[in-house]
């Protein structure tokens, strides 16, 4: 398994802070875009995903796998937005389905005066919960291929 390696849990932990901060430029945005913006939660979503994307590739080029130089950066970006790609795939359609699922909850659990609407909570809530989902993928899936000429020691 990849992550029995000290070295691969190194990357995995350096991974994790770099989909941290993604995550902080994803909600940034997210939030941004849907409610100063009032754009769409679902193409709020998606913009802020690109946001991340591009964000989090460049960390991980630099900091998480500054040994991987045997492609281009072209090539490695390609490879990582292909892979990110199927990870919105993934993430819109579970996004969508836990929003429509949370918020009607958290309408009926809240109290009309709390601080968060129950609209933000059900928003942020299904978003923090998809893109787990998605970092799993997307680092076992950019470990395997967008920087399998790393070795794992």
């Amino acid at each position: 398994m990849i992550l029995t390696k000290r070295n691969e849990q190194r990357r995995f932990f350096r991974f994790a802070i770099v989909g941290a901060i993604g995550a902080v430029v994803d909600f940034g945005m997210f939030n941004l875009l849907s409610a100063v913006f009032h754009l769409d939660t679902v193409v709020s979503s998606v913009i802020s995903f690109i946001a991340a994307v591009l964000n989090n590739f460049l960390w991980n080029r630099y900091w998480t796998y500054p040994d991987s130089r045997s492609k281009s950066v072209s090539t490695q970006i390609i490879q990582f937005a292909a892979i990110d790609v199927i990870g919105l795939l993934i993430r819109t359609p579970l996004f969508a389905f836990l929003e429509s699922a949370t918020v009607p909850v958290f309408e009926k659990m809240l109290p009309s005066n709390f601080f968060f609407s129950a609209t933000f909570l059900g928003h942020n809530l299904s978003l923090a919960t998809a893109i787990l989902v998605v970092m799993m993928w997307n680092f076992f899936a950019n470990r395997l291929w967008t920087y399998n000429d790393v070795k794992s020691d």
